[in-house]
Formats: structure tokens, C-alpha cells, sequence
């Protein structure tokens, strides 16, 4: 059974919400990817979602922004950074991997942001099918 990964930020609308369209887009055969935050906002970020569409032809503009109750347990949480404060997740493996948000900035930091999430995301992958992260809920 593939391991649920979720990953969290504030208000799940930019960086979860583009590590959940690569996670689907380049992990799918690997891990399920879900995407939430501490609070939520009516619309997704769209410059996040012209990026992920501009560098890898993915749609996200379906996606919308949850809050941790919407998603299903999972195994493995992701945080994007900004020292968010998440309710405790149960799950068997957490890593933070320290983003600055994008938001507001320009489209060359959007493009650097998506870049850095697509290697995070395939060396999640390795690791995984390396049998390096220990997923398995006790």
C-alpha cells in the first residue's frame, strides 16, 4: 500500500498546494499526495497555479484550499516552512522543508519555489522506494 504524504502550510493556497499537484504529477506510482492548512482561503493561489501549469502543463486550478480536517490520515507530513505551528498530526514521519512563500513576489520566485519543490518531491520519492523513510504506522 503507497504511503498518504501530506503537506501542510498556513493557508494551503501556494507551496502545499503546488507540492500536491508535483507530488501527484512525478510520485504518483510511489505515494499518495494531499495537501492542507492551519486555516483556510477562499481561492488557491494563481500565480501558483499559471507556474505549475507554465513549467509542467498540470492543471491544479481544481484544487482548492482544505484544512487538515478534509484531508485523510496520513503517514508522512510535509511542512512548507514558515514556522507554522500545526496542530500534532499523527503520522510516522515529519520533515519540514523550510520555504519561503512566494506570495507577492514575482514570477521568477515562483519558478525558483516550484523548482525546489519538484526536487524536494523526487527525493521524497527515492527515499521512500529506498526503504529510507519508515512510513508504516504502528
Amino acid at each position: 500500500m503507497k504511503p498518504k504524504v501530506g503537506f501542510i502550510c498556513v493557508h494551503n493556497s501556494c507551496r502545499s498546494q503546488m507540492a500536491e499537484a508535483l507530488g501527484k504529477l512525478l510520485a504518483s506510482e510511489t505515494f499518495e499526495s494531499f495537501s492542507a492548512g492551519t486555516e483556510s482561503v477562499p481561492k488557491i493561489n494563481q500565480d501558483a497555479v499559471q507556474t505549475i501549469y507554465n513549467l509542467y502543463q498540470f492543471d491544479m486550478s481544481c484544487q482548492s484550499s482544505k484544512t487538515l480536517e478534509a484531508i485523510p490520515e496520513v503517514d508522512i507530513v510535509i511542512t512548507m516552512g514558515c514556522n507554522v505551528e500545526c496542530p500534532q498530526i499523527k503520522c510516522s514521519h515529519r520533515e519540514d522543508w523550510g520555504l519561503d512563500d512566494p506570495t507577492g513576489k514575482s514570477q521568477i520566485e515562483f519558478e525558483g519555489t516550484a523548482k525546489t519543490i519538484e526536487k524536494k518531491v523526487l527525493d521524497l520519492k527515492r527515499r521512500i522506494e529506498m526503504g529510507e523513510i519508515d512510513y508504516e504506522k504502528s
